[in-house]
């Protein structure tokens, strides 16, 4: 893959086009990586004893890596 963990890299296509973030997770075997403050989705938990209150979790969704253009290495 040509991003790596830590790189800075913009979004080439999609809702997020021309945004940029940090690398904070590569998923080779899927072709992916997760962008810091890019791509949110709401994730819907069950309340649990470690959140008793549960509700809706906004988290960074996967990108496809061809979607991605590194513009700095981290």
């Amino acid at each position: 893959m040509h991003v790596k963990k830590g790189d800075t890299v913009v979004v080439l296509t999609g809702d997020t086009r021309g945004k940029t973030g940090r690398v904070l997770k590569v998923l080779p075997e899927k072709n992916r990586v997760i962008v810091e403050g890019l791509n949110f989705v709401m994730r819907h938990t069950r309340p649990t004893q470690t959140n008793p209150q549960g509700g809706r979790l906004e988290r960074e969704a996967p990108i496809h890596a061809s979607n991605v253009k590194v513009i700095a290495e981290g």
